[in-house]
């Protein structure tokens, strides 16, 4: 397996952890992939930290186990992990990525692009990180592979039709400009929170507010993407963005502001207003969006 591993310490299994893995070590398929019950512990551990969840309870509640631990073996290089994987997704994959692009051909290798990606190597064959590392269990790992191929064939049109990807922004470490005349106004703690949480959204969280609030796309085409009804990505953001902004708000007030002044900042704030670096702060999780305010027309 071609996947680099992570340097960052994994800390004990806390009792929960423990309990929970040895009440679903034998159906959560970890035996047959030759990981022990000590192994599953590190494994959700490791998701637990990653996801951030407050409530750790509801957060193993939620966890797609079985999915979690296909994963994370195909992530350290079993091979009876990939069989599995492939016997279970590969058909799948193919059948999502043609109902995203609409072409054979271009289906087959946009699934192909995203399947040597998920192995951990580049077009070219070199070895980098696998993004089945920032797969966390929330939901089901059919529905995170749609949503990753749904944005890279968004990233594959935007260079088609020469715009600049949000990877070419990446790679050039560029900022969404602030207003010059409200710059100096800003809280600087309003930036670090959105910031902080910006950094630790999921894949199809990002994904959502990437598509609807930057590329400015509607629920209809979303739902296309993902082969789900446009009632659903509207909930979806509804949560997302709800969300969001409470644990924004929590962190506003954690550093010092009254809640009164949390909701203030929250309902003035426009994140164009903000020297967020975008670059940076995708290194710092697997990736972030800054979305605009402004009234969702569905449709």
């Amino acid at each position: 397996m071609a996947s680099a591993p992570s340097s960052r310490p994994i800390p004990l299994p806390s009792p929960k952890v423990q309990a929970f893995v040895a009440e679903h070590y034998e159906e959560s398929g970890a035996a047959g992939l030759g990981i022990d019950v000590p192994a599953l512990a590190a494994i959700v551990t490791d998701v637990l930290v990653q996801r951030g969840d407050a409530d750790v309870d509801a957060a193993l509640a939620s966890l797609h186990l079985n999915e979690v631990v296909l994963a994370r073996a195909c992530l350290a290089g079993n091979e009876k992990a990939w069989d599995l994987f492939m016997s279970r997704y590969r058909g799948s994959m193919y059948e999502a990525a043609y109902k995203i692009a609409h072409d054979e051909a271009a289906g087959r290798s946009l699934a192909d692009s995203l399947y040597a990606e998920l192995y951990g190597l580049s077009d070219s064959g070199e070895v980098r990180a696998s993004r089945l590392r920032y797969y966390l269990g929330r939901g089901s790992l059919a529905g995170w592979l749609r949503t990753v191929l749904a944005q890279e064939y968004v990233n594959r049109y935007r260079r088609t039709k020469r715009e600049t990807s949000l990877e070419a922004a990446i790679e050039d470490g560029r900022q969404f400009p602030a207003h010059e005349s409200e710059q100096s106004t800003l809280d600087p703690r309003v930036a670090t929170a959105t910031e902080c949480e910006l950094t630790a959204l999921e894949a199809e969280e990002r994904f959502l507010l990437s598509a609807y609030f930057l590329d400015g796309r509607r629920l209809a085409d979303i739902a296309n993407l993902l082969d789900v009804h446009e009632s659903t990505i509207s909930r979806k953001l509804d949560r997302v963005t709800t969300a969001l902004r409470k644990r924004i708000r929590k962190r506003l007030v954690a550093a010092g502001m009254s809640p009164r002044q949390a909701d203030e900042a929250l309902e003035e704030l426009d994140v164009r207003d903000l020297q967020v670096n975008v670059g940076e702060t995708f290194r710092q999780g697997e990736g972030k969006f800054s979305f605009y305010r402004k009234s969702r027309e569905e449709g």
